[in-house]
């Protein structure tokens, strides 16, 4: 008798967030009677004195903890990063796409480049992107997908190779940025713990930055075209009738054929050096809204600060904080501009029916970003995280190593717990006031000490469904998906990621222990010893 094979189970990713919140609840009452707690040191940035916190898990079982969790529900999905920033960044990027600019771009640009190439490209952008917080999540998770599929190339792969570039190379880029204006007041109090005159300078990382960006997008770039790209496979669209069967398109009249496309080409040359003029314009505009003093310039600065990239990149930047609009807008317009004079639009009704349409898709995106919103605050309610992050803290005061060991479990126990607390603010808060005084104490400069957090961090990012852009990764993969039967579980987009997560954890060791051996230097007069 033949055994019958057993139907592989798989779980959608909603009911996964589900389920996880629902253990995530009976976590925090199993580990609350137990009084699992953790005290770390953190450090006062007003007043440079070092402060004892005692956290604990909260039980969410109880009757507080359930009124947390259903009273602020519509908060949670509503202040949800991911769903604001995709939101209006694919309002201009879907302009772009139905009004033909994207593929016409391609066709004349992007389709022209080596594919390797290309990917290097996507992934060095997407890295780059972290210079402003995490736009690039929103932006080029969807550009890469319309970039790898116009170029006959599987889609998710573009997805795959977007995601990773911006998780794993989060903490660096060609410049100073938003994460190194938010780290650095930390770095330097805890570093005047032991040197009264210590001063951290913006430009401290930025040598070992510009290395770590190029490796980083060369070493991804080598696991996509080798590992990625074979396992997701060829991505062959077809339209089936009512019948099911693929359609097959005869052209009967060639002549006919060869006029429409010569016509095409023309309205499409035609409507690039529209929207090639428009963008020019808009680009100059958003550049004179970043230049301080000149007359009604500086729009988008804080100009109640001091320092240019204090202005351009602190935490009430206008820059900052539209920088994702100033994008939409940029590829609205330009996508326009273009639709107008290539005539794939006829009137504003015409644009957004197109919009309308393409829109719709997001659907299944907004149902996981609510439960995976709820997920990622119920346990940061739970503060399980944050126990997990400070007993890893405590553990480096203990650690009987020095040089090159100690700098290796560092980075073991950061990227561990950057799993549960992916917030760098969150984390450099509770390392900072004990990591950076015992490296100083064995030699090691602070300014090392910051750069080796933030690689850590970036190690863990891509596999942790508690960061608040795994779930964008996620859905843009289940829309691409042919098979929707076989939905790509939370458990497969981990999978794709972890040669990413091998490779590029290799490279950032590589790259830590060469630039502490060696003694390069980090930044201008900046080395990674004192």
């Amino acid at each position: 008798m033949a055994k019958k094979k057993l139907k592989k189970f798989t779980l959608h990713p909603i009911t996964s967030f589900v389920l996880l919140i629902v253990g995530v609840i009976l976590l925090s009452f199993i580990l609350s009677l137990f009084n699992v707690s953790a005290t770390y040191s953190n450090i006062n940035i007003a007043t440079g004195a070092l402060e004892k916190t005692l956290v604990s898990v909260n039980n969410l079982l109880s009757y507080d903890g359930m009124k947390m969790v259903i009273s602020k529900a519509a908060t949670n999905f509503i202040s949800s990063s991911p769903l604001s920033t995709l939101i209006i960044t694919l309002i201009g990027l879907k302009i772009a796409e139905k009004t033909g600019l994207i593929q016409a771009f391609m066709k004349k640009r992007i389709i022209k480049i080596n594919p390797k190439t290309l990917t290097f490209i996507i992934i060095l952008m997407s890295i780059f992107s972290s210079i402003v917080n995490e736009v690039g999540y929103a932006l080029l998770i969807p550009l890469a997908a319309l970039l790898f599929l116009f170029n006959g190339r599987n889609p998710l792969a573009g997805i795959a190779a977007a995601f990773a570039g911006v998780a794993f190379g989060y903490s660096i880029s060609f410049f100073v940025g938003s994460i190194d204006i938010d780290l650095i007041p930390y770095t330097q109090v805890s570093a005047r713990l032991i040197d009264s005159e210590f001063y951290v300078r913006m430009t401290s990382n930025l040598f070992i930055m510009i290395v770590s960006s190029f490796l980083i997008a060369l070493v991804g770039t080598i696991i996509t075209e080798k590992f990625v790209v074979k396992k997701l496979g060829r991505y062959v669209a077809k339209t089936r009738d009512d019948l099911g069967q693929t359609k097959e398109i005869e052209y009967l009249d060639l002549q006919y054929e060869e006029e429409k496309k010569i016509k095409e080409e023309a309205l499409q040359k035609k409507g690039l050096k529209s929207a090639k003029i428009v963008g020019i314009i808009v680009i100059i505009l958003f550049v004179y809204m970043i230049i301080p003093g000149l007359p009604l310039s500086g729009m988008l600065l804080d100009l109640n600060e001091s320092a240019y990239v204090d202005q351009l990149f602190g935490k009430n930047s206008y820059f900052q904080d539209g920088f994702t609009y100033m994008m939409s807008i940029f590829f609205g317009i330009t996508g326009i501009a273009y639709g107008i004079s290539a005539k794939t639009i006829k009137s504003d009704k015409d644009l957004f029916n197109k919009l309308k349409e393409s829109l719709s898709e997001l659907g299944i995106i907004l149902v996981m970003i609510f439960f995976a919103s709820q997920f990622i605050a119920i346990f940061k309610e739970s503060n399980i995280g944050t126990v997990i992050a400070a007993t890893m803290a405590n553990m480096l005061q203990s650690l009987p190593f020095s040089g090159a060991a100690l700098i290796i479990v560092a980075i073991i126990l950061i990227a561990i717990s950057n799993i549960f607390v992916t917030g760098s603010i969150a984390k450099w808060v509770i390392f900072s006031s004990t990591m950076v005084p015992t490296f100083m104490q064995l030699g090691i400069a602070p300014q090392f000490t910051q750069f080796i957090f933030r690689a850590a961090e970036s190690m863990t990012n891509g596999i942790t469904p508690l960061l608040a852009y795994f779930v964008v990764y996620l859905g843009y993969m289940n829309i691409y998906n042919k098979d929707y039967e076989k939905p790509i579980t939370i458990r497969k987009g981990l999978s794709i990621m972890m040669p990413y997560f091998i490779g590029i954890s290799l490279t950032w060791l590589f790259i830590i222990l060469m630039w502490y051996i060696i003694g390069l230097p980090l930044g201008p007069g900046v080395y990674p010893s004192l």
